[in-house]
């Protein structure tokens, strides 16, 4: 019954933002036809309320109603705060239809996110209560974990199937990325912390790619792709900041952000479909990584 609420509290959100703005005798009609309804004519009342109040709770998402047009509609969202949900409900509605497939599971692929599964919950219950995380950790560039290593966090982050924990590490003083795979036997302290004010996760992460938040330049960088490959940066770009200039035979895709190693693996990975034009000291950084890795041939 939970997950069948579940899945009802993500069509109810999904159908007043399909619309955006949708009268009662509108919704009414919708859950007639769906799958839920079981036989009800209209969606009742006092469910219709209890659904929103549950919605606001899990999802952090209010619905309200415009009491001149008697239309309900989604509060508006900050961008963040939108991709969260939008993440929260694709991945509620993927697992209820994966759920319903089992019969054919041998023809599904997944994706693995083994962080999810063991430390997730922990790291976002210390993250609600702003406690201290304190756990093991085993970097792959060391034979022996560091113990006892003590984070105020401040903010997570999925990249390539892999949850990251950013915070302020107490016995240094500085903020620091851990993988959650790499973390062992996380305890949640029962002591609080106060965030640093001046500290925004938005502002930290924002011209980087990936999870290396270094505090190098902002620099303007410019690459040039064929245009099949040009299709595929529109539908999923590589940043927030990726701008378009569309030539006849290619197009350049403009960016804002720091040169990382995470961000150099990526062009790389597109081999020859993608060709930094600036600036010169990433066509640099590209060249000899290719040099490098072209004399292991």
């Amino acid at each position: 019954m939970a997950k069948d609420l579940l899945n009802r509290y993500v069509w109810l959100v999904d159908t007043i933002r399909r619309y955006g703005r949708i009268t009662r005798r509108e919704l009414d009609d919708c859950w007639r036809r769906s799958r839920f309804s079981d036989g009800d004519t209209a969606l009742p009342r006092r469910t219709f309320y209890n659904y929103r109040q549950a919605i606001e709770d899990l999802f952090d998402i209010t619905i309200q109603c415009d009491q001149s047009t008697f239309e309900y509609y989604i509060a508006d969202e900050d961008a963040h705060s939108e991709s969260v949900t939008e993440w929260l409900l694709n991945a509620a509605a993927t697992n209820d239809v994966l759920s319903s497939s089992r019969d054919i599971s041998q023809k599904i692929f997944l994706e693995d996110v083994p962080s999810a599964r063991e430390h997730l919950a922990t790291a976002i219950g210390a993250l609600k209560t702003s406690s201290p995380l304190r756990f093991d950790y085993h970097p792959y560039t060391r034979s022996t974990p560091t113990r006892d290593i003590t984070v105020e966090p401040y903010f997570l982050k999925i990249f390539r199937q892999r949850w990251y924990l950013t915070g302020r590490v107490t016995s240094e003083n500085r903020i620091k990325t851990y993988a959650l795979d790499r973390i062992s036997s996380p305890v949640v302290l029962p002591e609080t912390f106060t965030p640093d004010p001046a500290f925004d996760a938005e502002t930290y992460s924002r011209d980087s790619f990936g999870i290396i938040f270094s505090h190098g330049e902002v620099k303007d960088i410019v690459i040039r792709t064929d245009p099949r490959q040009a299709k595929y940066f529109r539908a999923l770009p590589l940043h927030h900041s990726q701008q378009e200039m569309v030539h006849d035979e290619f197009s350049n895709f403009t960016y804002r952000m720091r040169i990382t190693d995470d961000f150099v693996a990526e062009l790389l990975s597109y081999g020859p479909k993608v060709t930094v034009i600036s600036p010169p000291e990433l066509r640099a950084i590209i060249r000899d990584r290719l040099t490098n890795a072209l004399a292991n041939y």
